[in-house]
């Protein structure tokens, strides 16, 4: 059969963007916005080195190697991030996080002569009035931080990305202002940032094509834009989704959305949702294992009913579902199996369907279950015995219940034979 035959997409359906006409790449935050979160770890060198490594396999292509304005702690964290990108030629562009101060800005300067390798400074400074008013900030103040801080990174052979924090709620005259100053001191991208969650996808496509037609075009330079955005309203996503429709270049997520608050935009989330769309390429079959090492080595769970690498992303109990996939594997037809009753191919992921046992399941969920697990799904004693196991319980069945039920039964079985 035709795929086309089997799967009509509403999504594809009227006025849909095409992705595959983007031009983007991604930014992983994970190393530094993402370790900002109140309830993580900072993870030990070996598992920041480990992620950079795995970023690449995934087909991120920039990464945020953290704030070295924090501290020697930093300094040499980062250094050691860069170093290993050098070394190990990493297809990663290194940006570093820097106030809109002279101080934040000189360790990235020392990092990137020491090592010989080109770091974006992306500095970033309040945009919005609500922030101004409470730091008692004056667009003056601002603007003279601005010059200072992007006509210090740029004399000194940094590339600059200026960010304004909490651009989504900044009035439209003090951000083109700003990223205007930074422009003309030499900034070659802007990043717009949804600091708070307050965004929305109309939102952002509004912000985006403001940047472009009000911002950047009159200077008539080549400047990029970044979309940054935090997940307080559920939409981080839809939000980096929206962005790349309106024209974003770069879009920054970290790891199972760890960041402030709430978090950001799911990086991996994001990954499948744009591979799915046919807009990007990469070794998914590592996405696991990045989102693992993140929950490890920052002590953050990963929910079993989290997308994609949860531990009920791909594995069903009920009877109607199972049904369903063991005809599918009847047929022998692996993209059948991974689709029949799933939108997301497991096996892209290095990840199958699973099927378990339960009170909601039937006799297929059995029998493939006795198939996977190396013993005869035409035991009938077999079958008997889970099924009706399974009909007395007010949960999930686990592997050693199962086993031992099928031993308990051929020992059964046995008794009875020698009985006779």
């Amino acid at each position: 059969m035709d795929p086309n035959d089997l799967i009509y997409d509403w999504n594809g359906l009227g006025d849909a963007y095409d992705f595959r006409s983007s031009s983007f790449v991604l930014n992983d935050e994970s190393l530094r916005d993402g370790l900002q979160s109140p309830s993580v770890i900072d993870p030990p060198m070996s598992a920041k080195l480990s992620l950079l490594h795995l970023m690449a396999d995934l087909g991120i292509r920039a990464a945020d190697i953290g704030l070295p304005g924090a501290g020697h702690r930093v300094v040499e964290q980062v250094r050691a991030l860069a170093r290993e990108i050098v070394d190990a030629k990493l297809p990663i562009d290194p940006n570093c996080a820097a106030r809109t101060v002279v101080a934040d800005i000189e360790p990235i300067v020392t990092i990137s002569q020491d090592i010989g390798l080109s770091i974006e400074a992306a500095t970033f400074i309040g945009s919005s009035a609500i922030r101004q008013y409470a730091e008692n900030w004056t667009m003056e103040k601002m603007l003279r931080a601005t010059e200072e801080a992007v006509t210090f990174a740029v004399s000194h052979g940094l590339r600059v990305m200026y960010v304004t924090e909490d651009t989504t709620r900044a009035r439209p005259e003090t951000i083109k202002t700003l990223y205007q100053t930074a422009i003309r001191c030499g900034a070659r991208r802007i990043c717009l940032a949804d600091t708070t969650g307050h965004a929305s996808p109309n939102g952002v496509r509004h912000l985006v094509r403001f940047a472009q037609e009000e911002i950047i075009a009159p200077t008539g330079e080549d400047v990029k834009i970044d979309w940054h955005g935090h997940r307080d309203r559920g939409l981080g996503i839809a939000n980096c989704l929206a962005a790349i429709e309106a024209g974003a270049e770069r879009i920054h997520a970290t790891a199972l959305g760890i960041g402030e608050r709430v978090g950001n935009a799911e990086m991996d989330l994001l990954i499948v949702n744009l591979y799915l769309l046919g807009a990007h390429e990469g070794d998914l079959s590592k996405l696991r294992e990045y989102c693992q090492i993140v929950s490890e080595a920052t002590g953050v769970p990963i929910p079993a009913n989290y997308p994609v690498v949860g531990e009920d992303a791909f594995r069903t109990a009920t009877g109607v579902h199972a049904s369903a996939i063991m005809k599918a594997m009847e047929k022998g037809d692996t993209w059948l199996v991974d689709r029949v009753y799933s939108s997301i191919p497991a096996g892209v992921f290095g990840l199958k369907q699973r099927i378990e046992i339960s009170a909601v399941s039937g006799l297929s969920n059995v029998k493939v279950w006795l198939k996977d697990h190396g013993y005869d799904p035409g035991d009938q004693a077999a079958c008997d015995a889970l099924f009706q196991a399974a009909k007395q319980t007010d949960r999930l069945l686990s592997e050693e219940e199962c086993h031992r039920l099928v031993a308990r039964a051929h020992d059964e079985s046995v008794v009875d034979a020698s009985s006779n």
